[in-house]
């Protein structure tokens, strides 16, 4: 939305300015059922450091009927504009503003979200609002820093529940179906929240030292009550409360907690205070893995660490953002890592298979920044929720702790939490904790890894005499050019890493030694290693230290090849797994090659996260980076080899589940395809392996992207599971179809009309964009660089984004696309945020032909 925008000099101006004091915001969704608009009402209390200065209040609204400052009304039509109402001649001291407008429910996740299930035809609403949408449903001052508290009296329809931040009013206290709810603690407004409807609701509590007790709930739709396992999802909370107080050393900071899984989230989770919103995903309608028991958990903990990381102490700019997302991910893993009886102790595994991954990708982007971003403004901050701020932050974060000792970290976290409690932080306030509690400068690791941007490559250097007794052993460290396009220079930094050396026994490749260093400089002399037998497998950043790639000696990778899913442990699995992928992604290894690395030792994988992430990799590499004359082929054995692994896992098993899906992800031969249609049809059977609900819909969508099942199929399909996630998948398979017509109809579904749900949208261009496709869809290149500035200029943040990436044709994988592309952006003119996605996107192509090249290369040699 256009005019929608605040820069940082004016956030730091209005600070400067103004301190909150309160709000008491009145909105009336009786009206909620039917849509549409609803009255809201907000009075702000507020001070002014100066009398007659003039500032502005935030506020996106069809309309607005009042405004009243200080007593006196104010012509909307001259201080409404935009997103902004201006307030001049502020008072010095106390001012009061009330400001009584319309505000819009949403299907878009921002805002006020409304949703209806189609099982009950009921309205559910829930709110989003960071990064800078409170300001859709009440008036605020839209911006991190400026603290308040937060009174709400909301009117709702009868029979539904209210929730918010503070506790839900006792049912003999709500009259009239009005629900007010006790000032919360100074809050940012990002974090408030409101969640209302007919939700289905499980009570517990957390019961913790000296007699500690904090009411926990658990919400979902009643659709979906039948499926919600309260039991497990307050197990895993009620860990993370015990390590999270003990290592915080500070009381949970608000007056109850609340998991609330809403529909069509567009996020994992939402930390807002006390009341924490979580995709409804997360409530597992079949059944799945182990792996998505992990991945929820670890959103859960995540969550439940920002309650003390970002709504206690909250960052002062959204500069700072990485450091609230990196702390919880760094905390929620070592939570899962080292808490006494997680059920997910090898939580680095995953760290390293899928996080670390994720910010490696991220980070040899053209848009690659310093984990520290220069956040200018709303809209760079609304792009940057990335695998820098995430994953990258959260490695960092994991070698700081190796490098100043986890005992002093924590302590450095208590005292920060102790000087800052509910008030705003820069990164140096946490830094300045760290230092003191440890003993060690912290500027030049600062400086070197936080305000710099790229990754370092880590190469051992071994001499062996003719006896195979190690004579020399160094770490090289190089600093690779920064993507074409990024700002910055290469950098060599500080690592604190361990040296694993492993050796064979009995076939299982067990580690015999590790020593831990630092490691500096372009070179590092490694003298604690010279005159010992040369092991099997020198393993640089063994468990995970720092955040670098790695690269293996001749020696290691030869015996890592025959051996990878041999060694002991996962974690080291995990780390040779991950630097093979990086070394396909970079046209080291061959598509081919890596292809047969995986089929050699997927079979011997016992983490089924790794496992997952392997099938995602190696399909991500036939489709994008295989030589295009050999795609098909090395398609063919994959999914052959998928069936296999499918036939043969242990009936009931996750494996087997993960290998079922990994076949009808890539089924192609008319023998496959029949065999597929029949185990969905029931006519064909696996022992132990239960064709439910979710699994269907995978094997339809693939059915119907292969134009084996038609629309009749699909109907039929959604009658037996007539939900909001049986239209998302019927929306997926009917993009899908093989035809002309199901594809202009998706597409004039998203880009032209462009009123689907976030959701609905979603996966219309999940089933619009199938790799097997590739001639159908190569007229939308053309159509996609028509569109896409209009519907960024004219689409909100969250439903615009989707289609400029989503839509990008990374499936044309020519120069032509690239020539396209720089041809749009050259005329174009996208605003930054825009410019950002498209220019990541085209990098992906870039880098997809460079990968195809190297596997062609390796198949002519």
């Amino acid at each position: 939305m256009p005019g929608t925008n605040l820069t940082r000099e004016e956030a730091q101006q209005r600070a400067k300015l103004l301190s909150v004091d309160s709000y008491e915001i009145d909105l009336d969704l009786s009206g909620a059922q039917e849509g549409g608009t609803y009255p809201s009402v907000t009075t702000v209390r507020f001070q002014s450091a100066e009398a007659g200065a003039e500032t502005f209040i935030d506020l996106v609204a069809p309309a607005v009927h009042e405004v009243v400052l200080n007593g006196k009304s104010l012509d909307v039509a001259a201080v409404f504009r935009d997103s902004r109402i201006r307030l001049p001649h502020l008072l010095q001291g106390a001012n009061e503003l009330k400001v009584v407008a319309d505000c819009a429910y949403t299907n878009t996740g921002e805002g006020l979200h409304r949703f209806v299930d189609p099982v009950d035809q009921q309205a559910y609403l829930y709110t989003q609002f960071e990064v800078p949408d409170a300001r859709r449903v009440f008036a605020s001052f839209e911006q991190p820093d400026l603290k308040a508290t937060f009174q709400f009296t909301v009117t709702a329809p009868e029979g539904w529940t209210v929730v918010s931040n503070s506790p839900t009013p006792d049912a003999a206290d709500v009259k009239d179906n009005v629900w007010r709810f006790a000032p919360t603690p100074r809050i940012s407004t990002y974090i408030t929240a409101l969640v209302a409807g007919p939700y289905h609701a499980v009570h517990s509590t957390y019961e913790g030292p000296d007699g500690q007790v904090v009411p926990l709930g658990i919400y979902c739709r009643p659709s979906l009550a039948e499926f919600l396992d309260a039991d497990a999802i307050f197990d895993v909370t009620r860990q993370g409360f015990d390590w999270f107080q003990e290592k915080f050393a500070y009381d949970y900071p608000f007056a109850k907690y609340d998991q609330l899984f809403v529909p069509e989230f567009n996020a994992g989770a939402m930390e807002n205070a006390g009341a924490v919103t979580i995709r409804d995903q997360y409530v597992f309608r079949s059944k799945v893995t182990d792996a998505a028991y992990e991945v929820r958990a670890e959103t859960i903990l995540h969550e439940l660490a920002h309650m003390w990381f970002g709504d206690l102490v909250t960052m002062e700019w959204w500069n700072d953002l990485w450091l609230n997302e990196s702390f919880a991910t760094y905390t929620s893993i070592a939570c899962q890592a080292y808490a006494e009886g997680s059920k997910w102790p090898h939580a680095w595994t995953t760290f390293a298979n899928s996080m670390k991954t994720w910010a490696y990708r991220q980070d040899q982007l053209p848009s690659t920044h310093p984990i520290m971003a220069d956040i200018r403004d709303l809209d760079d901050v609304l792009v940057n929720f990335d695998g820098i701020t995430y994953a990258k932050g959260a490695s960092v974060l994991k070698q700081l702790v190796a490098y100043v000792g986890m005992e002093a970290f924590f302590k450095g976290v208590q005292a920060y939490f102790k000087a800052h409690a509910f008030a705003n932080t820069r990164l140096s306030d946490l830094l300045g904790a760290l230092e003191e509690t440890s003993g060690r400068d912290l500027a030049a690791w600062s400086k070197a890894w936080l305000e710099t941007a790229g990754i370092n490559v880590l190469r051992p250097r071994i001499e062996t005499g003719a006896d195979g007794v190690i004579t020399s052993f160094a770490v090289s460290q190089e600093a690779p050019a920064l993507p074409a396009g990024a700002q910055g220079e290469p950098t060599l930094r500080p690592h604190r890493i361990a040296i694993g050396l492993y050796d064979l026994d009995g076939g299982r490749l067990v580690r015999t030694d590790r020593i831990e260093l630092d490691v500096d400089g372009a070179l590092t002399e490694v003298p604690e290693l010279v005159g010992r037998a040369r092991p099997a497998v020198v393993l640089l950043n063994d468990d995970d230290l720092s955040y670098a790639k790695v690269r293996l000696d001749e020696v290691s990778l030869a015996n890592v090849t025959a051996h990878l899913g041999d060694f002991t442990d996962s974690l080291p699995r995990a780390l040779c797994w991950a630097s093979a992928w990086d070394m396909t992604r970079d046209g080291e290894l061959a598509t081919r090659d890596y292809l047969a690395l995986v089929l050699s030792g997927i079979g011997k994988e016992s983490d089924i996260g790794v496992v997952q992430s392997l099938h995602r990799q190696v399909k991500l590499a036939l489709d994008l980076y295989a030589d295009p004359a050999w795609r098909e082929e090395g398609l063919a054995a994959w999914t052959e080899a998928a069936l296999e692994h499918l036939r043969a896992a242990e009936p009931g098993s996750d494996h087997q589940l993960a290998w079922a899906r990994a076949f009808a992800a890539t089924a192609r031969t008319e023998e496959q395809l029949t065999y597929l249609k029949a185990l969905l049809d029931g006519v064909a059977e696996i022992e132990g392996l239960a064709v439910d609900t979710e699994l269907r819909w995978a094997f339809l969508e693939r059915l119907a992207a292969t134009g084996v099942s038609d629309e009749a199929a699909i109907a039929a399909e959604l009658e037996r599971d007539p939900t909001a996630a049986g239209e998302r998948h019927a929306a997926t398979a009917r993009a899908a179809r093989p035809t002309a017509e199901a594809k202009a109809a998706a597409w004039a579904s998203v880009v032209e009309s462009g009123d689907l749900p976030n959701a609905v949208q979603e996966a219309v261009i999940g089933g619009f964009v199938q790799a097997d496709q590739r001639e159908l869809l190569a007229p939308y290149t053309e159509k996609y660089f028509a569109a896409v500035k209009g519907v960024w200029d004219s689409r909100s943040h969250e439903i615009a984004q989707q289609v400029a990436v989503g839509l990008y044709p990374s499936l044309q994988v020519s120069q032509g696309t690239l020539d396209a592309t720089d041809a749009w952006l050259a005329a174009a003119g996208p605003n930054a945020a825009l410019r950002r996605l498209v220019s990541e996107s085209r990098s992906g192509v870039e880098r997809a032909l460079k990968a195809q090249a190297a596997d062609a290369a390796a198949g002519s040699a």
